[in-house]
Order: structure tokens, then sequence, then C-alpha cells
């Protein structure tokens, strides 16, 4: 029979500091009202200064290393948009930090889609027998890529971090990964993008003297984003359901990208699945990125909505643009 990779353990992660939607309107042209009514968001947290994504992400991979019962894995994954430095990836960093010596460790950059490319990564490398246990991570410090002059994109994103222990297991027992559909479409890459800090516009050449250059702000066209979200999403979703032969009225849980909640819907409707079916915590931490998935993944187990049993699918969509999908049934797992 062939390996697959299972959910062994599960940590999350997010900093101290509470931004609510009334402290963003003291500061920029918005309000509670504007923002609940556009997103479901009403509170979000993010990092202090000085705090970097490697720093949470090293707090969840070791909640998640204890809720798995073990600190061994041979690979480390790092899904972020917003890495500690440009060069060289997170992921290596973070593993020493764990203690995790000499095993191998990447960053994954598929922006939202992140955490789901990162888990296909490390069941790809399951199945071929080059692991046996991997810690994937998806974590992000987007408040220090935001341009709070941009009210469509300062209030809509949260730092935090989630992270997943995967072991090599059994195709039909609990927790396996049931495949995973994955896709690109980089005709829409300026949908959302950091312009400068990469080689086609270094940041050196917009970089001076004064104000921060808007180009090295995250930069997103709402609109677009929404409807290619919802259109992608869907699409992938229902080609899980199709790989895991399951009905979508059968899946117990959606568990979607938090990025707002009339997406999530959206695309619950689009599958004919109920709304309420749909796990939803963007109201308490905004959009996390790659982290979102863990994380929901997280506050669902926590507040007793997913149970050992219960059928999981999910599915994300990106920048590049990106999106992807996976399921699983629900192990027998503590958070971390």
């Amino acid at each position: 029979m062939s390996r697959a990779a299972v959910l062994a353990g599960l940590g999350t992660y997010v900093p101290p500091r509470v931004v609510t939607n009334d402290d963003l309107a003291r500061t920029t042209d918005t309000s509670d009202e504007w923002i609940r009514s556009r997103t479901g968001i009403t509170r979000r947290h993010w990092a202090d200064p000085g705090t970097a994504t490697g720093d949470l992400a090293v707090e969840a991979g070791g909640r998640a290393l204890k809720s798995a019962g073990s600190g061994d894995v041979d690979l480390v994954v790092v899904a972020t948009t917003t890495p500690d430095h440009p060069c060289p990836a997170t992921a290596p960093d973070v593993a020493h930090r764990l203690g995790l010596n000499s095993v191998a460790a990447y960053d994954v950059a598929a922006v939202c889609s992140g955490f789901v490319y990162a888990m296909a990564s490390a069941a790809g490398a399951i199945a071929a027998g080059i692991a046996e246990r991997v810690l994937v991570i998806g974590a992000e410090t987007y408040s220090t890529i935001l341009n709070p002059e941009d009210r469509t994109t300062s209030v809509i994103f949260g730092d935090g971090a989630g992270a997943v222990v995967l072991r090599a297991g059994e195709p039909t027992e609990p927790g396996a990964l049931l495949g995973h559909d994955l896709g690109s479409d980089g005709s829409l890459k300026d949908l959302i993008i950091v312009p400068a800090g990469g080689s086609r516009q270094p940041a050196a050449a917009v970089t001076g003297s004064g104000a921060r250059p808007a180009e090295t702000y995250f930069h997103m066209e709402g609109k677009p984003v929404f409807r290619h979200a919802v259109t992608r999403m869907a699409a992938s979703s229902r080609a899980m359901l199709d790989r895991a032969g399951w009905a979508p009225e059968s899946v117990d849980w959606f568990v979607g990208h938090q990025a707002n909640v009339r997406i999530l819907h959206a695309v619950a409707d689009q599958l004919g699945m109920a709304r309420d079916r749909t796990v939803v915590n963007l109201d308490r931490v905004g959009n996390t990125s790659a982290a979102s998935i863990p994380l929901a993944l997280g506050d669902a187990v926590s507040g007793g909505l997913l149970t050992p049993g219960d059928r999981v699918l999910m599915s994300a969509f990106g920048g590049g643009v990106t999106w992807g999908s996976t399921a699983l049934v629900w192990p027998e797992i503590a958070v971390g």
C-alpha cells in the first residue's frame, strides 16, 4: 500500500497585541462598521516591532511538535510571504531554534495558498520516502508590509502562525491527506503584489530618504481578487471532493482561507454546502495569509467544532495567483 501523509500534531500562535477596528479608525479613514460590513473582521493581532515571522513560526512549530508527542522530524517547511530576510530562507533558522539541527528546511512562497502548497510538498516528500515526519508551518507578519494609508488592505490583515506535523502512515487511517488540487495563473500576478524588493524592482531603486515608498508595501485589487477567489476555490474544492469520492453534503466542515466571510459563504453556496458548516475565525484574527487555515483548524478544535471522524475540506486562494485544496478525516489530536 502506498504511503500517505497523516496529520499527527497541530499548534497555533498569535502575538499578544490586539488591534481592534476602533483602534485603526483613530489613525485611518475607516470605521468599525465599514470594516465589519465588508470583511466580517472585528479585530486582529499584530506583532510588536522587532518581532519577526520566524519568532511566530518557532512558537507555533514548538506547539505542534508537543501536540504530536515528539520533536523528531526530517523536514521543516515554512510557508510565508513575509520571511525574516529576502535571503536566506526562514525555515532553516526556525529548524535550528527548535533544536532540529541538520534536517532539511525550506520556504514556500504561495501567499495565502502557501499552507496548502506546503502540505502538498510535505506529503510528496513522505510519499517518496524522503521524510518520515515533516513539520509544516504557515507564519506571517503582514503588519510589516501594510501601507497604513491604504484602508482597503491595512484593516484586513493580521499576524500569526499555525503548524502541523505530518507523519508517514496508511491512506485509509484518520488524518491521512486524501490528495491535493493545486493551480496557478501568473497572468494575474499584479492583483496581489509587493512591487519592490525583488530582482524585478530592487528595493534600493525606490527607497531613499524620507517616507517609505508605496512600492514597498503590499497591494491588492480587491474586487477582482474576490471574484477569482470564489471561482478558483469552488472549482478546486470540487476537484478535491471528486478525488476523495465525497459528495459536498457529506462534508462536515469547510475550512477555507480566512480572507473575507463573504468569500467563504459564496464558496459554500457554489458547492451546495450549508454556510453554518464553514469554519470562521477571521472576525478575531483577520486575514493571516499562509497561517489562516491552521489557525482556523486550531480554533475549530479548541471550540469543540472539529471532532474525530469529521470530514474536513480545506481550500485557499492567494497571490501568484495560486489556489489549492486538500481533505482529510479528522484524527484524534490535541491542539498545542
